[in-house]
């Protein structure tokens, strides 16, 4: 072997393989130092490279953190045994030897911002992962990464880079799936003061923020802002390098789906806590609408939480809690609801109980029915039948309504005795919408509950039945007023503007909101603060729009833009001039979806031979495939028995062309 090649002994043939010089820039040296270059022929692999530049540093140091990053391709070489040949790596190629793990500063649902150490090299899904190990944060995938809204103000810039940023970065990504727990929190964190103060501060709900704090965020005018919000998730399959995420470059870390599987009180402290952290600022930005009634419990709850967890620091790890039966039911409700269709189900729905009352129904834009009209119903298995009157019951029904697969909302104002259930039917066409009016609290929580059980097909004599009744019936005495007692005084640490949103502040004067939160704290104050926050997520998962993402698009067919929501169980056409639900397709109806990446178009197919195709405007269509992606890979959790969690079958559902 010569100075300028190799001699490769094959089949009795000398070939000659030529050495050329490759550069590389060693981070560790520093920026003023030159890159390295180091003699190299187009067989020699990856792990080669790594070995002659180690040697050439001569820095004795751990380099196992370190890996090849290209770049001009913007990707790592991560398959230390592919040749620089099958890499397509010439001598042109500016590669950097840098750690695969580098600080980051992720703003909290809390507010809150961290600086850690996060992977860089894998899939970004695989980052998340680690960050939420090391913050004890269990059910990783329902949440993600995105890019912070810019803010355009210098004043604002000059203030972010002053903000507190809480350092974690020596505080070690732990590699076990379980956290071992030392005085209620993760080991790591208990070795100082400073962590431990940083673990109480994730898991505890954060004070009511200042009102000029919620004014000056930022809040979405229209479906249109909202859509735009969605543009700036990452991608779960690219690493963060490749999405062009810098060392302590500044992320938000969110709960992406809307579907909070197993929340447990007992396990879920930081979870729990920013969960509601996040729901606290969608109420108080209005992300989802909600009804003045609404807006006053949700003031009430979050003025009862923030009084409780202050006073009461010593719960934070003692779940006594989850010692109650109660808290452990409200935990439950909080649930993803599975299926379940064990012998037993089916048993007891052939010989199930039945409804039957006057109620009054009311069918929008339908020119059938104007106004309410009352009708006898009858409620059997997972189906409701009307009726002119009780006395012609025992023949044909007007008309059989058959719920299972239906969307049920409540639309309540107990002040004003209004006890709606919105029920939205599939049909072929799309959603058929009705409503049902009910007389009083009584019949509204027992058919609402059978409304609830029908549309994921269970029946009235279905186990949960009185569970979801009784449920109802908690949720609907926090919206009454107690009469008996007395309005409690205000204290000091009431400032109302700061538990409700910004148009409430200029509709009130804040002694007069006062009075109104306090009324709707009569019916809180008795709750724990973990039973207060989990309340909290109940009535925030109830509204109509609860977990609806948007996504500007282009249907196939079609000359304008429209809206398409993306909701845990279905998808929704809305008309963005005037904002109507224009379709609702479900994704249990769904066969199959596809999209092609050369012209960005996503394409679905559901039963009854219905075909919809659209591009996206204001965001890449590969953020509609996770979306759509990631909510049936939620859907699979609840049939799952173990907790571990299916990673590959979450990359074969969100990962596209790239996973493949």
């Amino acid at each position: 072997m010569g100075e300028g090649g190799v001699v490769d002994e094959q089949e009795g043939a000398a070939v000659v393989m030529a050495a050329w010089d490759l550069s590389v820039t060693v981070e560790e040296l520093g920026p003023e130092v030159p890159p390295v270059t180091i003699s190299v022929t187009s067989d020699l692999h990856i792990g080669g490279v790594i070995l002659k530049l180690v040697e050439k540093t001569q820095l004795k140091r751990d380099w196992s953190d370190y890996a090849l990053w290209w770049a001009q391709k913007q990707q790592w070489l991560l398959r230390t045994s592919w040749t620089l040949d099958k890499c397509g790596i010439q001598a042109d190629a500016s590669l950097v030897f840098i750690p695969q793990h580098k600080p980051l500063r992720l703003g909290l649902p809390n507010g809150c911002t961290l600086r850690l150490r996060a992977c860089f090299s894998g899939p970004m899904f695989r980052t998340v992962l680690g960050v939420c190990k090391m913050l004890n944060i269990r059910r990783p995938e329902e949440l993600s990464l995105l890019r912070p809204l810019e803010e355009k103000k210098k004043k604002k810039k000059e203030k972010d880079s002053a903000e507190e940023v809480y350092d974690l970065v020596e505080v070690p990504l732990t590699s076990v799936s379980q956290a071992c727990l030392y005085n209620g929190m993760p080991a790591h964190f208990a070795d100082s003061p400073k962590t431990e103060a940083v673990y109480k501060m994730l898991s505890v709900p954060q004070p009511a923020p200042p009102p000029e704090l919620i004014t000056k965020q930022y809040r979405p005018a229209s479906v249109v802002d909202k859509a735009h919000i969605n543009s700036r998730w990452l991608d779960s399959s690219r690493s963060l390098m490749e999405q062009g995420i810098q060392e302590n470059d500044r992320l938000w870390l969110r709960f992406k789906y809307s579907t909070f599987h197993d929340l447990e009180p007992k396990y879920d402290a930081v979870r729990l806590a920013q969960l509601y952290e996040q729901a606290r600022w969608a109420i108080l930005l209005e992300d989802v609408d909600c009804t003045e009634e609404e807006m006053m419990l949700f003031g009430a709850l979050q003025y009862h939480i923030s009084k409780r967890s202050l006073a009461e620091p010593e719960t934070t790890n003692s779940n006594a809690a989850m010692d109650d039966l109660e808290s452990a039911l409200l935990s439950l409700e909080v649930k993803m609801d599975g299926d379940s269709n064990t012998a037993n189900d089916l048993l007891d729905n052939m010989a199930a109980p039945e409804l039957n009352d006057y109620l009054k129904i009311f069918r929008p834009k339908k020119l059938t029915l104007k106004g309410y009209k009352q009708y006898w119903f009858k409620f059997q298995d997972t189906r409701i039948s009307y009726f002119k009157s009780k006395e012609e019951s025992v023949g044909e029904p007007i008309q059989q309504i058959h719920l299972k697969g239906c969307e049920v909302a409540p639309d309540v104002n107990v002040a004003g005795q209004k006890f709606l259930i919105r029920l939205l039917i599939p049909a072929p066409e799309g959603m058929t919408e009705i409503y049902l009016r009910c007389e009083n609290e009584e019949q509204y929580a027992h058919w609402m509950a059978a409304c609830r059980l029908a549309s994921r097909g269970r029946s009235l004599a279905d186990s949960s039945f009185q569970s979801e009744i009784q449920s109802i019936r908690s949720f609907l005495a926090m919206q009454k007023t107690s009469g008996n007692s007395a309005t409690p005084a205000a204290d000091d640490t009431i400032n109302t503007y700061s538990l409700v949103s910004p148009r409430y502040h200029k509709k009130y004067k804040a002694k007069q909101l006062t009075a109104r939160i306090l009324e709707a704290y009569q019916n809180v104050a008795q709750l724990s603060w973990t039973e207060a926050m989990l309340r909290f997520l109940q009535v925030w998962q109830a509204l109509p729009d609860f977990g609806i993402s948007y996504v500007v698009v282009r249907f196939k067919g079609s000359r304008k833009d429209e809206v398409l929501g993306i909701a845990p169980n279905r998808l929704i056409r809305i008309d963005l001039g005037v904002g109507d639900v224009v379709k609702t397709w479900r994704y249990n109806n769904m066969r199959q979806w596809n999209v092609n990446w050369d012209i960005r178009q996503v394409a679905i197919e559901f039963d009854g031979n219905i075909n919809i195709g659209f591009s996206c405007v204001t965001a890449d269509c590969k953020i509609v495939h996770e979306f759509i992606g990631g909510y049936i890979f939620m859907s699979t959790r609840s049939r799952e028995k173990s907790d571990t969690l299916n990673e590959e079958l979450f990359h074969k559902l969100t990962g596209g062309h790239e996973a493949l």
